[in-house]
């Protein structure tokens, strides 16, 4: 198992240099369709993904049950994604959630303003003004989707393997680029540590669901993770009582491992 993510800027060429990589490396490519698509057979409102897929929540939004929702199905369909085979994967915050995982390469797409300007006038037929505001309010969504949900500055190049201005380099040749370092990183003891990885990190994602969606447990920011058979959860409640209950669910529905609390317990933390 290999897994190359993309992260790009609007009209740097990121669906192109993506279908292109797969297509030389024989990858399969998971474009935002397929995991928007996926998102919505696990049950997230389909209305609703206009408010939190690649877009900065408004306050409101980032403060309802809906952006944990979303969050925690798009963590579980990327990590479904990836199990199944060498893949490349744009978006989502897919460089960030893979970025311990053995076999993974992180790539930032980037262009100037000029190429950025042309690519959109050209493809919408817009004016200077309207395809300036485009960049801007993607720029806008994409900083503040990766700060929200992940922490992360997206434009800090510290955070990828590579970053490539595909205003100087062509999208062949972006591919051919990023083909031949995965070559270089690439192996077979890697690629086994990384199954192993994905399939835990996609085991403890499950819990996390289950918890949530099932049991409807009010555990605020619950994520969790799975070392040496045992399950850590880790979170924001009100109760130790929930947390407890969290903990028994666990025991029940997954013998064989151990079950233990790094969830933090503030009784005056207010949800929403």
């Amino acid at each position: 198992m290999a897994i190359i993510t993309l992260a790009r800027q609007v009209a740097a060429f990121g669906d192109e240099v993506g279908a292109e990589l797969a297509k030389k490396l024989n990858y399969d490519f998971i474009k935002r369709t397929d995991i928007e698509k996926r998102i919505i057979e696990l049950g997230f409102p389909e209305d609703k993904l206009p408010k939190y897929d690649e877009r900065k929540p408004g306050f409101f939004a980032s403060l309802v049950k809906d952006r944990d929702e979303y969050f925690n199905l798009t963590q579980y369909a990327l990590l479904e994604a990836a199990q199944k085979n060498n893949v490349v994967i744009i978006g989502r915050g897919a460089f960030a959630l893979f970025a311990n995982v053995p076999n993974h390469i992180s790539v930032r797409l980037v262009a100037d303003e000029k190429s950025r300007l042309d690519r959109l006038e050209k493809e919408f037929g817009w004016n200077e003004k309207q395809a300036r505001q485009r960049i801007t309010k993607s720029d806008e969504n994409r900083n503040g989707f990766h700060k929200n949900f992940y922490n992360i500055d997206v434009d800090n190049p510290i955070n990828f393997d590579l970053v490539i201005n595909t205003g100087k380099v062509s999208v062949e040749n972006t591919a051919d680029i990023i083909a031949r370092y995965a070559q270089t990183v690439f192996s077979a003891e890697k690629e086994k540590l990384c199954s192993e990885k994905v399939k835990l990190m996609l085991q403890a994602q499950t819990v996390v669901n289950k918890l949530i969606f099932e049991h409807k447990i009010k555990i605020e920011f619950l994520h969790a993770s799975i070392e040496d058979n045992t399950i850590v959860l880790y979170g924001v409640s009100t109760s130790e009582a929930i947390v407890e209950q969290a903990l028994r669910i666990i025991k029940n529905e997954m013998p064989g491992y151990n079950a233990v609390s790094s969830v933090s317990i503030v009784h005056n933390y207010k949800t929403y």
